[in-house]
């Protein structure tokens, strides 16, 4: 995919002078560091802004998040701007789906995004470029990892990660998506549902998009950044047993809403599957099997591979491939509880 795909061009129609009205989504809870932040962000895009409406939901928040939105309306009264406020916190699924009530029916690209995102000025133009070509149900964009000052992290993974999604995409369609920048074109949401299943994040909706038909994308004209805050491992953990989740149940939802449409999509999700679902497990058995024969059998060729494998984790790409098992095999393990009912971030 890097090597071959990455470097064609895309296979799209990409027009910058097309604008269609946009409603964005910004679930908060407890975001009274960010919020205001983070809608600043929001209306300095390159972008003609009588075409898009923010609609910020409050679940809850302990912390003033809801005040500090309506001060924020108040001081900037021309931007369209609404804040709804939920009673009592039912999670982000929940929150999302209270404000897609709330979205003009004639509206044309409703976005999904967090309240520790930063946009790049040029952002919300490039992404609206792709929806020029109606093939395109669902676009993203290039994830860096930043600290609370705003200093992008060194991360091999996310730089990996950023590489493939984007050779996905320009083969067909990308499946594993990111929640700082979801946009999908309105008509194909409401095609599609909100994929419901207990697990289900933002790559649930990138990959009933892709399963139906349409291109979900990765574009590389542009790049988000997201906050790093919290336990990381945990935050890892979590986004791992999502991603199980979402192999283990996208595509069934997709049949059973009778909007799944074979393509050439299925290759990539195949692919990811194995990779997902099973590549993580048999790394797990083979150290497990090579460390028996090296106790039971004092085999030479076992005590070689795992010298091998043990010399490779000195390389920065190894140790990331490794840990990402190691973290693909802990969410598959929390996914049995069936912790993440709801979206609780």
């Amino acid at each position: 995919m890097m090597r071959v795909q990455y470097k064609k061009p895309w296979p799209l129609t990409i027009d910058k002078s097309y604008t269609p009205t946009i409603t964005i989504i910004l679930p908060t809870y407890n975001e009274s560091q960010w919020v205001k932040k983070r809608l600043d962000n929001l209306v300095t895009q390159d972008y003609p802004m009588d075409r898009v409406k923010i609609i910020v939901v409050d679940s809850a928040s302990t912390d003033g998040t809801g005040s500090l939105v309506e001060g924020w309306i108040t001081t900037n009264p021309k931007v369209g701007v609404k804040l709804l406020r939920e009673p009592v916190r039912e999670g982000k699924f929940i929150a999302i789906a209270h404000a897609l009530h709330l979205v003009d029916p004639t509206n044309e690209i409703v976005i999904f995004t967090d309240a520790d995102a930063y946009w790049r000025q040029e952002t919300l133009r490039e992404v609206a470029s792709f929806f020029a070509d109606a093939r395109v149900g669902g676009v993203t964009a290039s994830i860096l990892y930043a600290d609370e000052d705003g200093v992008v992290r060194d991360d091999a993974y996310r730089a990996y990660y950023n590489l493939v999604r984007i050779a996905e995409s320009k083969f067909r369609s990308t499946p594993v998506i990111n929640g700082p920048l979801l946009a999908i074109r309105t008509n194909v949401l409401q095609k599609v549902g909100l994929p419901d299943f207990p697990g289900s994040d933002d790559s649930a909706f990138g990959s009933v998009i892709a399963l139906a038909g349409y291109r979900m994308i990765q574009i590389d004209r542009t790049a988000v950044m997201e906050y790093i805050r919290g336990d990381v491992l945990q935050r890892r953990i979590r986004r791992a047993n999502c991603l199980v989740l979402n192999f283990r149940n996208t595509k069934r939802y997709a049949k059973r809403m009778s909007v799944y449409v074979p393509s050439s999509f299925d290759v990539v999700w195949r692919i990811e599957s194995w990779l997902t679902l099973i590549n993580p497990w048999l790394l797990l058995v083979s150290v497990i099997c090579l460390a028996a024969a090296i106790s039971l059998e004092h085999s030479l060729i076992a005590v070689v591979s795992l010298g091998v494998g043990a010399l490779a984790l000195s390389m920065k790409p190894c140790r990331t491939w490794v840990l990402q098992q190691v973290y693909l095999i802990c969410g598959a393990i929390r996914g049995l509880s069936n912790q993440d009912v709801i979206w609780n971030r």
